[in-house]
């Protein structure tokens, strides 16, 4: 009999972007509520998605997995806190995932 177990996820990217604008606080998430250490709306904030658009404007790519490692950081901490009436996930995958970089057009310029 063959027993394989594949190890256990690890932790996510570390919530340090997008990087400090001059004396401000910088818009990063404050763990585990996950909302904007600077403005205390729910992260990714207004400011932190523009903010991360410019960071990133080119490695849009990059942009995408730092942002799908935070949701998983999310989704881990939200239920962690509050097991019993969780998150949505599709509410947690547009805060995170659905703002970002568009998909590339597929065969035939359909998304």
């Amino acid at each position: 009999m063959i027993t394989t177990r594949l190890p256990g996820a690890g932790r996510g990217p570390y919530p340090d972007r997008p990087r400090r604008v001059g004396a401000d606080p910088p818009h990063t998430p404050l763990r585990p509520m996950w909302c904007c250490r600077a403005c205390g709306q729910p992260w990714p904030c207004a400011t932190a998605r523009l903010l991360l658009h410019t960071e990133y404007a080119h490695n849009r790519t990059g942009l995408s997995i730092y942002l799908a490692g935070l949701m998983y950081e999310a989704m881990r901490d939200l239920y962690h806190l509050n097991p019993h009436d969780g998150p949505d996930p599709t509410s947690l995958f547009n805060r995170f995932l659905g703002w970002g970089p568009p998909r590339a057009p597929g065969p035939g310029g359909s998304r």
